[in-house]
């Protein structure tokens, strides 16, 4: 689906013009030069991506509440995740779940950077785990036995 672009000057100078785009495409792709860019949608569209969402995050959610529903979702992971085959067959489990709690995070509390933030992490694990060398530096003990105060985050 191709998204129509539009720059931040187009839009405030033709603003009808671009609303009526926006009607017609759904979305429309704001580019701007001082700032991150921005999409306009309208309210109908957005909705639909909202339960579109919600209808695959509860798919998820049933699948993996039953012993055959998690093995189907157990082999299909590493056809959208290639690198979870650097995981033990714990940490996928447990990226599973954190995944789904991320995906209805997403939906219910419309928080959809913890979902990024599941991914990235994971990701990075495997990442660490695929380099043997660096797995081992990372998990050896560190020298002396007081590292200080850990700060709260």
């Amino acid at each position: 689906m191709s998204t129509l672009t539009v720059s931040f000057s187009d839009l405030s100078k033709n603003s009808k013009r671009v609303a009526d785009s926006v009607e017609r495409v759904q979305r429309v792709h704001v580019t701007r030069r001082d700032g991150e860019d921005l999409y306009l949608t309208t309210e109908r569209h957005d909705r639909q991506r909202e339960q579109t969402a919600d209808v695959a995050a509860r798919l998820f959610a049933a699948l993996i509440s039953s012993d055959e529903g998690a093995q189907a979702v157990l082999l299909a992971l590493p056809a959208v995740f290639p690198w979870v085959r650097h995981l033990s067959a714990d940490e996928v489990r447990e990226f599973v779940v954190d995944l789904v709690d991320a995906t209805r995070d997403a939906v219910d509390l419309g928080v959809h950077a913890n979902l990024h933030r599941v991914i990235v992490e994971w990701r990075a694990t495997a990442r660490v785990l695929a380099d043997p060398e660096l797995a081992a530096e990372l998990a050896r003990p560190l020298p002396g036995d007081d590292h200080g105060e850990v700060i709260e985050p």
